[in-house]
């Protein structure tokens, strides 16, 4: 008996819609090209310019710094948040709701003038002697102020991140845990927070992204990071459009980088809960190549591919 020959669906709204967005690409790399309004020159010259690269270098620790101390605050505020004890609820529910209402910019300006309200800090006994004090007014300089006022902004939201992960965690984790014998913090190391890691990634990137991105506003503080940088080069020379392009590419890259760091993270926590892990998008670009769409269709319906034996 003859087998009859498959032959796959025509989608050709399909093929229309992906022939249009292909044209206005086109389109719009040709003024890319073309359009003298870019100033490709300035910008290849200042792309990797010694002032530009330390200035990429500074937006990178302060994304570090405040990525680092803000997720370990963020942890133990979202451990208080969980806790049978109403004082530390009430302080972590207070200082999460504090620090998302107020604008980072404001929390920035705050501790850059720290010395302003406290001229003078100490140690001591509370309301009692001081046996130890310090002016306040070399104690916060500016990059200092912006590490403070980053990490406790992106405190109280990793706080939420990290909460969200731990109560999607199954109940019958911790039980089974407990039931082992197993102290309260062991259980949160071991069992709950492995667990909870592959719905934390996803948000605690994108916060990280955003803060990296964020990092632009102690421009406020004249802190020579990347925006900073570009804003002064082009005060200078009046090119505006080209130190712009210089920061966008910066942040496409390093925000590139941070991407396939998410995706390498998100597989190693991904193991032994799936049979197989998410293939990257490398693997998928390669995959399409190396096989046509219509085949792989062919193969999740159990049917061979025209011409296969």
């Amino acid at each position: 008996m003859a087998t009859l020959p498959v032959v796959p669906a025509r989608h050709y709204g399909r093929w229309l819609a992906g022939a249009l967005v292909v044209v206005l690409t086109a389109q719009f790399l040709h003024g890319l090209a073309t359009n003298p309004g870019w100033d490709w020159p300035t910008f290849f010259d200042y792309l990797l310019a010694e002032s530009v690269l330390k200035a990429v270098w500074l937006t990178i620790q302060l994304t570090f710094y405040g990525t680092a101390l803000g997720f370990t605050l963020g942890v133990l505020l979202a451990v208080m948040r969980l806790s049978r004890s109403p004082v530390l609820r009430a302080v972590a529910w207070t200082y999460v709701w504090a620090f998302r209402s107020i604008p980072l910019i404001v929390q920035l300006l705050f501790w850059f003038n720290l010395a302003y309200l406290y001229r003078e800090l100490g140690l001591g006994i509370p309301f009692g002697p001081v046996f130890w004090t310090f002016e306040t007014m070399h104690l916060v300089g500016p990059l200092a102020a912006a590490v403070i006022g980053l990490a406790l902004h992106q405190a109280a939201y990793a706080a939420e991140i990290v909460r969200g992960g731990i109560i999607a965690v199954d109940s019958g984790q911790r039980e089974a845990a407990a039931a082992l014998g197993l102290p309260k913090a062991r259980q949160l190391r071991r069992i709950v927070l492995p667990q909870a890691m592959r719905g934390i990634l996803p948000n605690a990137a994108n916060e990280i992204i955003s803060l990296f991105k964020g990092t632009s506003i102690v421009s406020v503080m004249a802190l020579g990071e990347l925006f900073y940088q570009v804003q002064v080069i082009y005060g200078r020379n009046g090119r505006v459009v080209p130190l712009l392009m210089v920061a966008t590419v910066w942040y496409i890259v390093l925000t590139t980088v941070l991407t396939v760091v998410q995706h390498a993270v998100e597989r190693r926590f991904a193991r032994g809960a799936e049979r197989e892990p998410t293939p990257g998008p490398f693997r998928r670009a390669r995959e399409a190549l190396q096989r046509p769409p219509w085949a792989a269709r062919l193969a999740r319906r159990g049917q061979a591919p025209p011409g296969a034996a």
